[in-house]
């Protein structure tokens, strides 16, 4: 794929003007309480078994949207004392938290280690074990999850999905092995996009770390690329002709541009100028509206894959810096 976006001087300057829905905040507020008041914050720990000498595994399980119970791996070291920084990990679209060995960069690097499992996905690649409970759907189950639920923002499946992340933080932070002032998000793609509302949406995280984050500027994305996953939506108003103003309003309320103007973390940024599933103009439009302090790290040449394993070594090199 040769370059289809715009160039990297234009990018540099992208901030398009997204009208956000006038009750934004309240919608976000309201979502929150309510998954708070039907079942507080809480943790259950299960010691799970890993042949391991330095890292302390446990199947872990907290109350997400509405109370719906949402797995997720908690890794720690061993034999060290605490409290440990604590990095928390979303997972891209289709993934799930598959097994603890496929997850040890940061937990040999000294942070508690939580790893978020996606509901109803994890079967694209790498297993889930959490269903999308409710009156909506249970999984795992293949892809497509874009437009679960589309035609109110009530309902969306991506409400489901930021509250729990939201509520994964106050789950782990209230773990005595963790040092509340040393909490860093990331995830790549979709987890980009977790990273981002979270990021938004609370003040007590010190970094967000988004990689070629999904779910920005979802107008431009829809039109510009015809790739899966965005073209899940493109591919229901080719039959919903008449309910694209509709079908927008309600994207609107999950937009990571929004969820960037609010957000004050740390934070540090990664695009492939390459990518045909996240174009990398629907990244700048989030990480130039983003309010915090910032910095974006561009990989000219690489799709959708970004930086990998050398975007793990530049964001051990931006924590370690901010957390000495």
């Amino acid at each position: 794929m040769a370059f289809f976006d715009l160039s990297l001087e234009d990018l540099k300057k992208f901030k398009p003007d997204i009208k956000e829905p006038e009750d934004f905040d309240l919608f976000w507020k309201k979502t929150i309480e309510a998954s708070e008041a039907e079942k507080p914050s809480s943790i259950k720990l299960h010691p799970y078994e890993i042949d391991f000498p330095l890292i302390e595994a446990f199947d872990a399980e907290f109350p997400g949207f509405m109370g719906h119970p949402i797995k997720g791996w908690l890794l720690l070291p061993k034999n060290t004392k605490g409290p440990f920084p604590l990095m928390v990990e979303y997972i891209g679209y289709g993934g799930g938290r598959g097994l603890p060995t496929d997850w040890l960069g940061w937990v040999i690097s000294g942070y508690a280690y939580f790893i978020m499992d996606t509901r109803g996905q994890g079967t694209t690649w790498r297993t889930g074990d959490t269903a999308d409970k409710g009156d909506y759907h249970c999984g795992p189950e293949l892809p497509g999850f874009m437009t679960r639920g589309i035609q109110h923002q009530d309902n969306y499946y991506y409400r489901r999905l930021i509250c729990d992340a939201y509520r994964a933080i106050d789950a782990v932070k209230s773990l005595d092995m963790v040092d509340k002032s040393r909490i860093a998000i990331t995830g790549g793609s979709q987890g980009g996009a977790l990273t981002l509302s979270v990021a938004g949406l609370r003040n007590d995280i010190a970094a967000a770390m988004a990689d070629v984050p999904f779910l920005c500027f979802f107008e431009r994305a829809i039109t510009l690329v015809d790739s899966h996953p965005y073209n899940e939506i493109a591919r229901y108003l080719q039959r919903h002709r008449h309910k694209e103003k509709q079908i927008l309003g309600v994207l609107n309320y999950f937009d990571g541009c929004h969820f960037a103007k609010r957000a004050k973390a740390r934070a540090l940024f990664s695009t492939a100028l390459m990518d045909t599933i996240c174009p990398p103009s629907t990244v700048y439009a989030a990480y130039n509206h983003y309010k915090g302090n910032k910095d974006i790290i561009v990989y000219p040449f690489n799709n959708h894959e970004g930086g990998e394993s050398y975007q793990h070594i530049e964001k051990l090199k931006f924590l370690n810096k901010l957390f000495k």
